[in-house]
């Protein structure tokens, strides 16, 4: 099995993915349009089934071959990992890791025995049995890990977290992090950034990459300039409100604007 997303983080060629909340194929399918490197899909909160995912991960890939999925479950539990997997996604991420144990225990879930304690099926990702034997000889070591660095306990444990082998990426989850650390949204505070440079700073130690998702634009190239290794760029609903915000306002300011001139000129 091979995994071009995996190749892309680990040779630090800076992918670039987009935040997946709303579980519609045409969402994932627009995104795959744009060449996005990945999209995340986010089943920790949101209402999403494993049916939606799946159907998501088919919109992906039959757009572009080269947009990955990665899901993010709600924690790290072994049977949740593995249901995931069984769909044939790219990778998992999963939040508020904070120990190198709970770390190990997630690359566990996504080996086969005797490396771990992922269970064996023909399921999608083994093209329901045609594959078996190739995807079962080959699955182990080409799913994408991602642990989300976002407690206190987190950061103090995030040296021993990045050096677990197998886990591929750390992730910076910004909202929960500065929450974490009692600057809830104020990303601009000291806390906050010294937080992300011990974790940008353990990636490097230890060789592991470092995201983290950028929700306002501002802010993508100050990102890069602190040497994270990819993004994610931005949430579908956040997008869409946005967008639909500036749009109202812009029509709203218009007609304001038209109705002043039609009053003066009317004096």
């Amino acid at each position: 099995m091979s995994n071009l997303l995996k190749q892309k983080i680990e040779e630090r060629e800076y992918p670039v993915g987009n935040w997946v909340s709303i579980g519609h194929p045409t969402v994932v399918e627009v995104n795959a349009m744009l060449g996005f490197d990945f999209v995340l899909i986010d089943t920790e909160h949101t209402t999403m089934s494993l049916e939606t995912v799946e159907h998501l991960v088919r919109a992906a890939e039959a757009r572009n071959e080269e947009t990955g999925s990665v899901v993010r479950v709600p924690d790290g539990d072994p049977t949740r990992i593995k249901r995931v997997l069984d769909i044939g996604v790219d990778g998992v991420m999963i939040p508020m890791v904070e120990t190198a144990e709970e770390a190990e225990r997630i690359v566990e879930s996504t080996l086969y025995p005797p490396d771990g304690i992922r269970g064996i099926a023909g399921g999608r990702a083994a093209k329901y049995g045609l594959d078996f034997q190739r995807y079962v000889n080959t699955a182990n070591g080409s799913i994408l890990k991602i642990a989300q660095i976002e407690t206190k306990t987190g950061l103090e444990n995030v040296e021993e977290i990045a050096a677990v082998d197998g886990i591929d990426a750390l992730f910076i989850g910004p909202a929960d992090l500065s929450g974490s650390l009692e600057k809830l949204g104020d990303y601009d505070a000291i806390k906050v950034h010294d937080a992300i440079d011990t974790v940008l700073d353990a990636g490097r130690e230890h060789e592991t990459p470092v995201g983290t998702l950028t929700l306002d634009n501002d802010r993508i190239e100050r990102r890069v300039e602190q040497g994270f290794d990819f993004q994610i760029v931005g949430k579908d609903a956040a997008h869409l409100s946005s967008s639909s915000e500036d749009a109202k306002d812009r029509y709203e300011r218009a007609i304001a604007e038209r109705t002043e001139l039609a009053q003066q000129s009317n004096k």
